[in-house]
């Protein structure tokens, strides 16, 4: 039988990532109380539980209590029998990885993707704290996002709420060059054209220059025009993107994170791009929504994780 939680404004929130797995202990207000992180143990699910359920163990010891509430990121997302599916961290897959870390803590614990996580983290206490409707993405190796609406997590009956990058890219025209195949199974997905990878493919494809993302937004602000072009490109693709988002959620806010996040041009050239796909019925007023980096970076993953247990 599974154990309540002690009520209590602490929260332990674990990240489980592909290389690494961390933890950590925020009080109620959002300060870190503990945190440490370990290695995940490469393809093998029974050492993961174990690893976490240790981590676990030693939040509760630094803060000398008894259970609290355990909130979990994890890429990938769950069916609709509790099991993980889409995970790039493969020994997760069909497993019911919400019941088994349970069964090992003696009590329920709450999942999330990492895009949620992140949601949840900067419509908490982030970058869309106190905004009625935030949409946060994440724009990295992968694109996905996450959709928080009066401090509650959307996910919907197919646990698909958020997943903005697998969907075409809206108004693409000649410019955008080809579609490229998505490693689910279509072509020409948002996240084939906003990804890390996908910028510095874009660039390859032009120039014949190989380079990281890094790097390209590095090269632009030194005045590579090669490099600016590239960027210019992606902010057209990215623009037209959230201007969809918009027409559809209309968020109060929109949050970015992920590798990509930092660039800071996005933030004053998207938003006066996006403002010809926004649809206004002739007003000729900008779009309202506000868009701003994640103000908890990588630690929103774990933040948010640590927030899947709020008081309501």
């Amino acid at each position: 039988m599974l154990a309540s939680p002690t009520t209590s404004p602490l929260h332990i929130g674990v990240d489980l990532g592909g290389t690494k797995i961390e933890a950590i202990v925020l009080d109620g207000a959002g300060r870190t109380l503990w945190r440490e992180r370990i290695a995940t143990p490469a393809g093998d699910y029974e050492a993961t539980l174990a690893s976490v359920a240790s981590l676990v163990a030693a939040a509760e010891a630094s803060i000398g209590s008894g259970p609290r509430p355990v909130g979990v990121g994890t890429p990938g997302s769950q069916t609709a029998d509790g099991r993980i599916k889409n995970a790039n961290s493969t020994c997760l897959n069909g497993r019911a990885l919400a019941a088994d870390l349970a069964h090992r803590l003696g009590r329920p614990v709450r999942i999330a993707n990492d895009a949620n996580c992140l949601a949840l983290s900067e419509a908490s206490d982030g970058a869309g704290a106190g905004e009625p409707v935030v949409f946060a993405a994440i724009l990295g190796t992968g694109v996905g996002a996450g959709i928080v609406v009066d401090g509650r997590l959307l996910t919907g009956p197919n646990g698909l709420a958020g997943e903005w990058g697998h969907n075409p890219l809206p108004w693409a025209d000649a410019d955008d060059g080809p579609a490229t195949a998505c490693y689910c199974g279509r072509h020409g997905c948002i996240e084939t054209w906003l990804s890390g990878p996908a910028l510095a493919q874009d660039h390859a494809r032009r120039t014949g220059q190989a380079l990281s993302a890094l790097v390209i937004g590095e090269q632009a602000l030194a005045g590579d025009a090669a490099c600016e072009l590239t960027l210019q490109r992606y902010e057209s693709r990215l623009a037209r993107a959230l201007a969809q988002v918009i027409n559809l959620l209309d968020p109060d806010a929109i949050v970015l994170g992920g590798g990509l996040s930092r660039l800071a041009r996005l933030y004053e050239n998207v938003p006066r791009l996006w403002s010809a796909h926004v649809f206004s019925a002739g007003s000729a007023a900008p779009p309202r929504t506000a868009l701003r980096a994640s103000l908890h970076g990588d630690s929103s993953g774990v933040r948010g994780a640590a927030w899947l247990w709020p008081a309501r």
